[in-house]
């Protein structure tokens, strides 16, 4: 009788337990259609939010390889191969999320853990064309790390400035572009010409190009790795973010605000190129503004402005398709010589992407880092690059897989330890093209609307006064733009 009793209650509780498991099922269900719609429409901050919500309802493989996309999307690689992991936990047969994790170590630079993944994937599906592409473009760069690495010299016997030969480069008859001046200088009139004529998607003249990037190059080493700007009395300065190679929506900015001069003083915090198809345009344009206005127009280094990123990203592909090889590499030489923080007035700070893995940093700290090479994983340059803020104390590990997180607590002490009144950075996607987060003191300023011509968000660009420091900023949504999808030319 006990037994009989025991195996009805054991029956009775398994039957509710399914009938709850099943709603549980449906009602995540129901929050998984919400997500994928704002997937589609390119909501993926809203997407991560319904994904998240039917994970806590009722978690399983599909939910995570889900979230997982919509992390990559937003650019939250370590993210991505956390939830693309946790998928496989839950159904290790599950396809998409070995191409999840595949495309988020690819993002990571982690390509031989890329390339198996992407085996397993088209072994399990040989007629998908898309995984078949992806495989053999991180199988193609395997090969070109590996060969990298086996040819590898010293980098101070290869600096690409002595394989330019200018005297070579002659100007055709039939060119009808901007001129240089005798002397081969930026003048007002030539960025008069200039601007337009990259406007109608015109090429300058390869010979002009190399002696506007070779120039830039020669003043970036004059510069140290922070510099201090003095912003005058009733002066206005602005400061714009990433661009990422939208030269349409950058036109734009100077139309809202006005063309940089000795009155008009601009700042970009990098991430000029990637992404955007007319990256080129955008950085010939800022450096030449930057050799027109040596003491007024400033640029920082973005994490964007890396060998790696520009060959995953579309900016190498993008100098070899409108001038060549010899160019890319020359770019790489003179973005390691980018400064990577600027003071204004000795009260605000600003870097690409934010604060420190460890307390007690100091402005003569980063003065002092070796700027000149490649972005490193970790240490300071790495994390200025990097980072990004949180809104709860303390910090966190980065959903980057580069850098840290950080919180308002990190921020009020480091901006009390060098007396500083607020930092501003850039690197993120924001609704409205900023953010002022952790009281008002750490502020996001992001100026490519309609970023990847997938997101809904507006640009914008903060301005101040050299005796008003109280951030303003103008927002602005995206303009239209000539018939090249963004990443035309990435890898």
């Amino acid at each position: 009788m006990t037994n009989t009793i025991e195996r009805d209650l054991t029956q009775k509780l398994e039957k509710n337990h399914l009938e709850a498991s099943s709603t549980e099922k449906e009602a995540a269900d129901i929050i998984k259609e919400q997500a994928n719609e704002a997937f589609k429409n390119s909501d993926y901050g809203k997407a991560i939010e319904l994904y998240t919500k039917a994970i806590q309802i009722h978690p399983d493989a599909i939910l995570y390889s889900n979230r997982s996309f919509a992390y990559l999307r937003r650019g939250w690689y370590d993210y991505a191969l956390i939830d693309a992991k946790k998928a496989l936990e839950y159904d290790l047969n599950y396809i998409k999320a070995y191409y999840r994790r595949a495309s988020a170590y690819m993002a990571l630079g982690k390509y031989n853990s890329a390339l198996c993944d992407y085996e397993y994937v088209i072994k399990a599906c040989p007629n998908d064309k898309d995984a078949t592409t992806k495989y053999e473009e991180c199988k193609k760069a395997v090969t070109r790390i590996d060969f990298e690495k086996a040819n590898a010299v010293d980098e101070s016997t290869e600096s690409a400035v002595n394989q330019i030969d200018l005297s070579s480069m002659t100007i055709e008859p039939d060119y009808d572009g901007p001129h240089l001046n005798v002397n081969g200088h930026v003048t007002k009139e030539f960025m008069s010409t200039l601007l337009p004529y990259l406007e109608n998607q015109k090429i300058l003249h390869k010979k002009y190009a190399y002696q506007i990037i070779l120039q830039t190059l020669s003043l970036l080493k004059s510069l140290p790795t922070l510099v201090e700007i003095t912003v005058p009395n009733k002066h206005k300065f602005t400061i714009c973010g990433d661009i990422h190679g939208q030269y349409y929506d950058l036109l734009n900015i100077f139309k809202l605000n006005g063309l940089p001069s000795e009155e008009n003083l601009y700042l970009f915090n990098g991430d000029f190129v990637d992404r955007g198809s007319f990256s080129i345009e955008c950085v010939l344009t800022l450096f030449s503004f930057k050799l027109l206005y040596p003491n007024h127009f400033f640029l920082a280094r973005g994490n964007h402005e890396s060998m790696t990123m520009n060959q995953m990203y579309g900016f190498e592909g993008e100098v070899k398709a409108k001038y060549t090889a010899q160019m890319f590499q020359l770019f790489t030489e003179v973005f390691n010589y980018l400064p990577l923080a600027h003071c204004i007035n000795k009260k605000i700070l600003v870097i690409h992407g934010g604060l420190f893995s460890k307390d007690n940093v100091t402005l003569k700290d980063i003065c002092a880092i070796d700027r000149v090479r490649q972005s490193p994983d970790e240490g300071l340059m790495g994390e200025l690059l990097w980072s990004d803020p949180q809104p709860h104390n303390g910090r966190s590990k980065s959903k980057r897989g580069l850098g840290i997180q950080f919180g308002p607590d990190v921020t009020e002490r480091f901006l009390k330890l060098n007396n500083l009144e607020y930092i501003v950075r850039s690197h993120e996607v924001k609704q409205q093209g900023y953010d002022m987060a952790h009281n008002k003191k750490c502020i996001t300023v992001f100026s490519a609307p309609r970023y990847c011509d997938t997101m809904t968000n507006k640009g914008a660009f903060l301005t101040i006064t050299g005796d008003d420091i109280t951030p303003k900023f103008t927002s602005y949504a995206a303009v239209p733009h000539p018939a090249a999808r963004p990443m035309t030319y990435a890898n």
